[in-house]
C-alpha cells in the first residue's frame, strides 16, 4: 500500500515539475538499498555510519516450557514479568501477539493490583489497532511523558511512533522475524542508560528452537524486506485513486504501477469504476475512490463496533468473524463486552458491556481450491507447485476459555469467508503412504492389542502425518521468510480433488497474496524448510506430538488426526527423494 501511495505522489509531483528527494532510515533491514528502491521506485545511496548513543542492553530468554519446570502459561508468565518490572519502578512496554492478548494481559494485571497496589491500576493500559485515533494519541503522550508506567501492546507500537525511551521491553512470543524482535527490543534503552529486553517463549516450534539454540538467534542475519507489487487487489484500489487524482496515461504511467496495468484497468472499466477517455483513464465510480483503500489493511470492508450508539472501535471482516461473532467477548481498554449481534449486511457489531471472567476464541475449518498453477517442480516422484488458490474459511464455533483453559464450546452459523490468494502445495506419492504404514503397522497393533481394519487405520495415520507436516512447516517458515506464522494458512488432505493425490497446502493469509509462499517455492529454500522441519519434529522430546513440534493452537480440527511418527517418516522420505535427485543431477553433469 505504501509503495503505491508513494508512486501516486511521485506521479502527481512529476506532472507539476517536481522531483522530491526521499530519505529513508532503518536499523534492521538486511537489504536497505533493494527494499528502498522497490518501495519508492527510484535509485538510492546507502549511508551506513552509526553515530547513535548506546547503553548496555541485557537480553533475557525466558522459557515457561523448559524441561523439568512443569507446564506454565506464556500469557500468565508474561503478566507476572510485566508486574514485576512495574513494581520495581521500571517503565515497561509489553508486546503481545494479538489484540485480544493485549487486552487480557492488561485486564489480568489490573485485577492483581486491586488489592495491595490500587495506585498502579491507572498507570497501566492496553494499546492496539482498532482504538479511535484520539485514544491512541492520548496513550502515546502519557507513555512519552512518563504518566504511564506500563503498556501492553500489539506490534502497533513497534515502530513509527515517538514514545521516548523505556527501561524494559517484554516480547511475549517470538514476533516472527529477527527484524521485528530487535525493533521491539529497541524500544527500551534508546539513550545511554542500561535496559533489558525479555523474550518469553510460546510452546511452538520456532520459539522453542530459539530457546534451545540461542546462538542461532544472535548469529542469524536480519531478514530481507519483501515488497510484492503484484497483488491485484491492492493495485486495483490504488489505480482507482490515481485515476481520480489525474488521468492515467499509458504507457507512460505504467512505470508507476507495474506490469498488467491495462488489464486491471479494463477489469475496473467493466465494473464501472474507471472509464477510458481521450485524455486517459479517469475515475467513474460512485463515492470517493479513497474510501475503497485502507493503508493498514488489504481489505476495505470495515465494521464498526457500537455500544449504546457510541463507536468503540473498528475492524475488518476477518477480525469481525474471528473476534466479534455473536456471543464473543470483546475486550476494549480493560472492559469486557459481549457481542449481541454481528450485522454482516451493514457492517455493524452491536455489543453490550458485561463483566465476565472468561474470553472466547473462534474455531474455523478451511477448504482450498487450485485456480491457476503458475510454477511446478518435479522432484523424483513428488511435485512442488505454486499458484493462485481460493480459500474458504468456515467459522463453525467458538471456545469459551478462562486463563488459557477451555471451559465450554458453542456452535456458530456464519456464511463462509472466501478469498483468493497465492499458495504453495506439494503432493506425496502413494508408495510413501505404503512405506509409512509398513513401519507403523506393527507398532500400532501391539500398542492397541486389538484387530484393526488396516485400510482405515492406514488412512488415519497417513492423514495424521500430512497434518503434522502442515502445522510444522507453518511453524518454521518464519525462520526463512519474513513473516509471522499467523500470516500463513494451511490445509492437508490424503486426496485433494484438484491433484488427485495426497497434498499439503501452505498459503498467504491475505487476499491476493503478499509473496510469502512464492519465496518458499524457490527450490533451495524449500529444501531448507523441509530439512529444518524434519529435524525439529524428530528432535522434539515428546512422544506423540506437542505444541513445540506438530500441534497448532489455531487448528480448527482440534489437532486431529495427528501422528508424530508418520510426520517424521514422510519428511524423511521426502528428504531422501531430494538427495536422490541431487545425485542424479551430479551424474548428468
Amino acid at each position: 500500500n505504501v509503495a503505491f501511495l508513494i508512486r501516486r505522489l511521485r506521479r502527481i509531483c512529476r506532472f507539476y515539475g517536481s522531483e522530491p528527494q526521499f530519505i529513508l532510515s532503518t536499523a534492521t533491514l538486511a537489504n536497505p538499498i533493494e527494499f528502498s528502491e522497490k518501495l519508492v521506485g527510484v535509485r538510492f545511496k546507502l549511508i551506513s555510519n552509526d553515530g547513535s548513543p548506546k547503553g548496555k542492553k541485557y537480553f533475557i530468554f525466558y522459557n515457561p516450557y523448559f524441561d523439568g519446570v512443569g507446564e506454565l502459561s506464556t500469557h500468565q508468565e508474561t503478566k507476572n514479568l510485566f508486574l514485576f518490572f512495574i513494581r520495581k519502578g521500571l517503565q515497561t512496554l509489553c508486546f503481545t501477539v494479538s489484540r485480544k492478548m493485549a487486552e487480557l494481559i492488561a485486564l489480568w494485571s489490573k485485577k492483581e493490583l486491586e488489592g495491595a497496589e490500587p495506585h498502579l491500576i491507572d498507570k497501566i493500559t492496553a494499546y492496539r489497532a482498532g482504538y479511535l485515533p484520539e485514544e491512541r494519541r492520548e496513550i502515546e503522550n502519557k507513555l512519552k511523558t512518563g504518566n504511564l508506567k506500563g503498556v501492553i501492546s500489539t506490534n502497533a507500537l513497534e515502530l513509527g511512533i515517538d514514545i521516548g525511551s523505556l527501561d524494559c521491553v517484554i516480547i511475549s512470543g517470538y514476533p516472527g522475524t529477527i527484524i521485528s524482535t530487535w525493533q521491539q527490543a529497541g524500544r527500551a534503552g534508546r539513550g545511554i542508560e542500561p535496559s533489558v529486553a525479555t523474550l518469553v517463549a510460546f510452546q511452538n516450534p520456532l520459539d522453542q528452537y530459539f530457546m534451545k539454540h540461542p546462538k542461532v538467534f544472535f548469529d542469524k542475519s536480519h531478514e530481507h524486506g519483501i515488497i510484492d507489487l503484484s497483488n491485484r487487489c491492492i493495485t486495483s484500489g490504488h489505480l482507482k485513486c490515481a485515476a481520480s487524482e489525474m488521468p492515467i496515461k499509458l504507457p507512460d504511467d505504467g512505470i508507476y504501477f507495474g506490469n498488467g496495468v491495462e488489464e486491471i484497468l479494463k477489469t475496473l472499466e467493466s465494473q464501472n469504476s474507471v472509464q477510458n477517455t481521450p485524455n486517459g483513464w479517469v475515475y467513474s465510480g460512485k463515492g470517493r475512490a479513497t474510501e475503497d483503500v485502507r493503508l493498514d489493511n488489504i481489505s476495505s470492508d470495515i465494521f464498526k463496533v457500537i455500544c449504546e450508539r457510541k463507536i468503540l472501535e473498528t475492524m475488518d471482516r476477518i477480525q469481525a468473524y474471528r473476534e466479534s461473532h455473536k456471543g464473543a467477548i470483546l475486550l476494549h481498554q480493560g472492559e469486557t463486552y459481549i457481542v449481541e449481534n454481528l450485522d454482516l449486511k451493514n457492517s455493524v457489531i452491536q455489543v453490550k458491556k458485561k463483566d465476565v471472567d472468561y474470553y472466547t476464541e473462534a474455531i474455523k475449518v478451511v477448504d482450498i481450491k487450485i485456480l491457476k498453477e503458475i510454477g511446478k517442480r518435479k522432484i523424483a516422484n513428488f511435485t512442488v507447485s505454486f499458484g493462485e488458490v481460493e480459500v474458504n474459511e468456515h467459522y463453525i464455533g467458538y471456545k469459551i476459555k478462562k486463563y488459557d483453559r477451555v471451559i465450554g464450546m458453542e456452535k456458530l452459523d456464519l456464511p463462509p469467508l472466501n478469498f483468493k490468494t497465492m499458495g504453495l502445495w506439494f503432493t506425496v506419492a502413494d508408495d510413501i503412504k505404503e512405506k509409512v504404514w509398513k513401519k507403523r503397522k506393527k507398532d500400532i497393533k501391539e500398542k492397541l492389542n486389538e484387530r484393526l481394519r488396516d485400510d482405515l487405520k492406514k488412512g488415519e495415520i497417513f492423514a495424521g502425518g500430512l497434518h503434522g507436516i502442515e502445522h510444522a512447516i507453518i511453524g518454521i517458515m518464519p525462520f526463512h521468510v519474513m513473516c509471522d506464522r499467523r500470516d500463513l494458512g494451511g490445509v492437508s488432505t490424503p486426496n485433494h480433488p484438484d491433484t488427485m493425490k495426497a497434498t499439503v497446502f501452505i498459503y498467504d493469509g491475505f487476499e491476493g497474496g503478499i509473496g510469502l509462499t512464492e519465496k518458499a517455492f524457490e527450490l533451495k529454500l524449500f529444501r531448507e524448510i523441509v530439512k529444518m522441519t524434519f529435524e525439529l519434529v524428530r528432535d522434539c522430546k515428546c512422544d506423540n506430538g506437542c505444541p513445540a513440534c506438530i500441534y497448532s493452537p489455531k487448528c480448527g480440527n482440534e489437532n486431529k488426526p495427528l501422528d508424530k511418527k508418520a510426520t517424521i517418516l514422510i519428511l524423511e522420505e521426502l528428504l531422501k527423494l531430494m538427495e536422490q535427485e541431487d545425485k542424479i543431477k551430479v551424474r548428468r553433469q
